[in-house]
């Protein structure tokens, strides 16, 4: 990532961007992440075991390995999201945003006036983003990214509604508990045809509303799928899952030499 170039930017362009998932609260991770290549890395504090201290850790991280740093706040907390944006987030992702009033409380935080009521203080933030403080209030409100999750019924009702609160940059669907909902709570079918085809909607409504649409993928080819129907921020990999699949395929490389060591069959 060259140091100038905006998350916000590119993805109003409509260019697609990749985040990793970091869920794991440990700085050098989510670098790792970064040095791999993903050109964005999400950390996760409302699922994943982060919290404020090493989301601060985390995003001087990210800036070290040169990847844009974004955050998902816990549910409601919207305190926490004004943090975030003060110590560096370029995109704050909102889980849970089920009606208009839940989307301005939002957007309230992490806006500044007279869009919202973010309080100042983003002094590492502005390091960060190598900025001055000056430049940094007259672009914060279109550089720092308000996403409003979209992952229930009543969030997928209330869509237009959400979809018009002024300084809501757009939304992140969350598939699994989407798929909860449109199930009522029967299964959990992030990739089936039912939720895929209600994600293509929302995806469509956002664009029609001029807003970013993001979407977690579970699975390669649902990026390209998300590609397709209109998102541009996807996520792909999450740390705890690639760091069990390198493990089990690193061991399975040498599981006959390890039985033969043994004296167990293979795979015992």
């Amino acid at each position: 990532m060259s140091e100038n170039v905006v998350l916000a930017d590119k993805l109003r362009s409509g260019q697609p961007v990749i985040t990793g998932w970091s869920m794991l609260a440990a700085p050098i991770i989510a670098e790792l992440l970064a040095r791999g290549g993903y050109e964005a890395v999400t950390l996760d504090l409302q699922h994943g075991m982060h919290d404020f201290q090493s989301a601060c850790d985390g995003f001087s991280a990210l800036a070290l390995g040169g990847a844009h740093r974004i955050a998902r706040i816990p549910v409601g907390d919207n305190a926490l999201a004004s943090r975030l944006a003060d110590v560096g987030a370029e995109c704050v992702i909102a889980p849970m945003i089920n009606s208009r009033k839940d989307a301005e409380a939002f957007v309230g935080a992490v806006k500044y006036p007279p869009v919202g009521e973010r309080s100042w203080g983003p002094f590492r933030a502005v390091s960060l983003s190598n900025q001055s403080s000056g430049e940094y209030l007259k672009e914060a409100n279109t550089q720092t990214l308000a996403l409003a999750m979209i992952e229930t019924r009543e969030a997928v009702d209330a869509l237009d509604d959400i979809l018009s609160v002024p300084g809501l940059d757009g939304i992140f669907v969350g598939p699994s508990d989407l798929s909860l909902t449109l199930s009522n709570g029967d299964k959990l079918d992030p990739n089936g045809d039912e939720t895929t085809r209600v994600c293509g909607e929302i995806a469509s409504k956002a664009q029609a509303a001029g807003k970013i649409a993001g979407i977690f993928c579970l699975g390669a080819p649902k990026v390209e799928e998300a590609i397709a129907q209109g998102y541009r921020l996807m996520t792909h990999g999450a740390d705890i899952m690639l760091f069990d699949q390198a493990a089990r395929s690193a061991l399975k490389e040498v599981e006959a030499i390890s039985a033969r060591i043994s004296g167990q069959p293979a795979g015992y």
